[in-house]
């Protein structure tokens, strides 16, 4: 029951992290302007993501635009777009596969093969973990590297948006939970491939009493 417990657990942090990567992927705040120096007042507020840009005013008004090519899009972008696509459909499929092989289900005979299942299903959340790990250390690295770079002007320096960090809490959510199910599955499966011997019952002779055979 403890394994079972510990796999919904798992199973429930590797679909908050998918849903997260989701969120993440939708939002437009990948980078947004830095106030500093002479544009610490200023009357709009840049918000860029991968799918369009927006502009916020200080009146609250808000103008979002979406990306006019995607060719002419920065390497960075492009492959943030893939790869955010990429994990949404690779966490449906780890979901899926997840629970045709849990512990709670009845999709398929408790055994070694229920097991394996699971365990797939954990290694397609690590995976999933992984993917979205690359563009957003990506974006990350672009932007301090922007910032420190006394040749970008001010106007052109961005900071880190507020998706990053609900893309880095959803890669951790994802490897924790992948691991979370791979190690319960791993220890059911250990628990269960002890094999099992029955020993043949002692049969009486037909003076009544038991061979002696059997005291050997």
């Amino acid at each position: 029951m403890t394994s079972a417990a510990l796999e919904i657990l798992g199973l429930g942090l590797g679909i908050l992290g998918w849903v997260g990567v989701i969120l993440a992927c939708g939002l437009p705040m990948w980078q947004v302007s830095a106030f500093i120096e002479a544009n610490i007042v200023v009357a709009q507020t840049i918000w860029e993501g991968l799918w369009m840009n927006c502009v916020y005013e200080s009146t609250g008004q808000m103008q979002c635009k979406v990306y006019d090519s995607i060719l002419a899009l920065p390497a960075e972008v492009q492959a943030g777009r893939a790869l955010t696509v990429l994990v949404a459909l690779l966490g449906l499929v780890a979901l899926m596969v997840t629970v045709v092989g849990a512990q709670c289900t009845n999709c398929i005979r408790p055994g070694k093969v229920k097991s394996r299942i699971v365990i797939a299903g954990g290694a397609i959340y690590i995976l999933c973990g992984v993917l979205v790990l690359v563009p957003l250390c990506w974006f990350a690295n672009i932007i301090i590297r922007d910032f420190y770079d006394p040749t970008v002007p001010t106007s052109k320096k961005r900071e880190m948006g507020a998706a990053l960090y609900i893309g880095w809490a959803a890669t951790a959510l994802l490897l924790f939970g992948g691991c979370l199910i791979c190690c319960c599955s791993c220890s059911q499966r250990d628990e269960t491939s002890f094999p099992v011997k029955y020993s043949a019952p002692r049969r009486p002779t037909s003076n009544g009493e038991y061979d002696k055979k059997n005291y050997v």
